[in-house]
Order: C-alpha cells, then structure tokens, then sequence
C-alpha cells in the first residue's frame, strides 16, 4: 500500500509548520515568527487515524520576493506532482487564490483550512478528500494461480550488496500473494533454470538492461517482460509508452533527450539511466543530446525535448508518473520508459508482453 502524500501550502508565515506539527503530534518542522523559516519540504512518514501510513510535506511559503522567494515557489511547485490531498492554508494572501488555481488545474484533491483549524476537523477534511485506495497487479492478467514465473535478476555492480533491487521485491511478493510459483536466477543461469523445468514458465520477467541476452535464450513463444515495463503499466499509460518508444525513429543529430529518474542516486559506470540507455542512443543517433533529471528536478517547461525517457519508477507513485506523463503529452513530446526504450532499440518490443 502506497502512503498516501499529503502536501501543506500556504502564503509564508501563514501557520503551516503549526498545522503540520499539529496534525503530526510531534515537532516536525521548526515554528517561528519569522518568514521564510521553512526554505526546502520538509516530508515526515507517520501513520495517520483514519488514513493509514501518510507522508506530511511541509512546504516553503508563498509570497516572498526576489530570487529566494522564486526558488521556493518552484520547489513547492514541483511538490503538488507527488501530492495526493493538497491542504491550502488560506490567511488572506493576495496569492492564495493563484495558488488554489494552480492546485485545482493539476487535479490534485485540494482541502483548504483558515489560519488556526483544529487537528480533527483538518484530518477528518482530508480523509473525505483523499482519493480511494485501487488495487492494482503489476503482473496483470500475465499470470495466475499456479503460474512458473522465472525472474531474471543482474547481479551486476548496480545491483545493491547483500539485497535485491525494489521492482524485484515488489513483484516476487506479489507473485507469492497470487499464489505463483517464481523461479530466480541471474541471466547467467538463465538456461539451466529453463532446463530445470517440465515445461515452458508462464512467463519470464527479467531486468531491462538483460533483455538482448534473456531474449536470444528463451524460446519464441515463451512470453518474456520486464519489470520496468511492469510498473510502467501499473503506474503510467502502457499505449503512451509503447508509441513514445516508437518516436525514437524520428530523432535526428541535435535532438535532446531528457532521461527522468524518480529517485536520486549515486551513478556508477554500468548506471542504465545515465550510461547504457544513452550508448544506445548514441549507437542509432551519434548526434544525440542527453540530460538527466533526477528526483524532483522535473523541468517545467518541457518544450525544448524530443523525448521523454523515464525510468520504472519503482519509489514514486501512480500520481507522480501520471503527472508527468499529462504534462509531456500538454507539451507534444512523446514519453516512454526504460524498458520500453531497451526493448524498441533492440528490436524485440514487438515480441514483449505487456500487461
């Protein structure tokens, strides 16, 4: 179950840190006085009555001047795309109604509060407006009880020592839940797996970066995918993906491609945002430019690009990926994923399994 996000905005100095501190129970976010005391989000994970598991986004205020001010406005900004319930603190701001504009045109579910509102009516606020929980199958109809599914897992220098990665775990488990049978080997393996079994496995998931080698050992008619492109129809619009790969045959020397992380990481030289998607970019366009957005970094204005490549987003919700999808599509620039781009380029999308 996703937390659920709930984001605080307001003119500065207008009681948000208050609220939040209020709502959390506990010293969140330092009180003062003073304006512009909150300066970057302040995010608390906390299990809420009534709400389960949330996160509280205590964001900068509205409504200071000069270069300061505009940096903090774009940082609270680029906080309504993870937003799930909006808390708008009204204290009679000429800003305000900007603001609730704003929150209202992105189709965030907006609750708004005056200056000094009670914890229990401010939560009760929020419940009503929180969206309904959807349960939702990375896997799809893709499998069912009894299911083999082999998953194909790199164990390379970006695989984490000791564990696996997200997308993996999420998916192993909900194999589990549905009452699978998985079967995990690296690509390596990959044949003796196969050989170990009576039959062809329902289905074999591997990591995108793997697909050529996974690909050139299954059997045609066996169904393989990956778990970018699971999450990618879990969170985003599978269609939109699939013909945002398809534009990659338009790019020409010049066009700028934006690779999109959901998190930040440190890279190193085997990174598939920021090495191996690129090469492979560079092998059919060499003229190509790449930039990378990692986290919040987002670019407001999206018009410069040609496309859009995001990774599986595998720690950001269905609202983050959704949000940037609308906004690519507002902008006219195609929008894709990493496994969806891996498999285009190497020529087997057409062959994939999609949920």
């Amino acid at each position: 179950m996703e937390a659920l996000q709930i984001s605080f905005f307001g003119a500065a100095n207008s009681g948000k840190s208050t609220l939040v501190n209020l709502i959390a129970g506990q010293a969140v976010s330092l009180v003062s006085s003073l304006p512009g005391t909150t300066t970057d989000p302040v995010r608390k994970r906390i299990e809420l009555p009534g709400l389960g598991p949330s996160v509280l986004v205590d964001t900068a205020g509205y409504g200071d001047e000069g270069e300061l001010g505009e940096e903090r406005e774009r940082l609270s900004r680029a906080v309504i795309d993870s937003t799930d319930v909006a808390v708008l603190i009204r204290s009679g701001h000429p800003a305000d109604k900007k603001w609730e504009e704003l929150l209202v045109k992105s189709g965030t579910a907006l609750v708004c509060v005056e200056r000094g509102a009670d914890r229990d009516s401010v939560l009760k606020m929020i419940a009503d407006a929180a969206p309904a929980p959807e349960e939702r199958f990375l896997t799809g109809s893709l499998v069912e009880k009894g299911s083999v599914v082999v998953m194909v897992m790199p164990q390379d220098s970006e695989a984490p020592k000791g564990r696996i990665i997200l997308p993996q775990v999420q998916v192993l488990r909900e194999l589990l839940d549905r009452g699978c049978i998985p079967v995990c080997c690296t690509p390596e393996g990959l044949p003796k797996a196969l050989k170990s079994l009576s039959g062809l496995p329902r289905l074999v998931i591997t990591d995108s970066q793997a697909f050529k080698t996974v690909n050139a050992i299954l059997p045609k008619n066996c169904p393989l995918s990956s778990f970018s492109i699971l999450l990618a129809a879990a969170k985003g619009d599978i269609r939109v993906f699939v013909e945002g790969a398809r534009a990659m045959d338009s790019l020409r020397d010049g066009a700028r491609v934006l690779i999109a992380e959901a998190c930040s990481h440190v890279p190193d030289t085997e990174d598939i945002g920021r090495v191996k998607i690129p090469a492979l970019l560079r092998k059919r366009v060499p003229g190509i430019q790449v930039e990378i957005a990692a986290g919040n970094d987002f670019p407001e204005d999206l018009s410069p690009y040609s496309l859009i490549i995001h990774c599986g987003a595998c720690v950001a919700t269905e609202r983050v990926v959704k949000s940037r999808i609308r906004k690519a599509l507002l902008a006219g620039v195609p929008i894709t994923n990493y496994g969806m781009a891996i498999a285009y380029l190497q020529g087997i999308l057409p062959r994939v399994s999609l949920p």
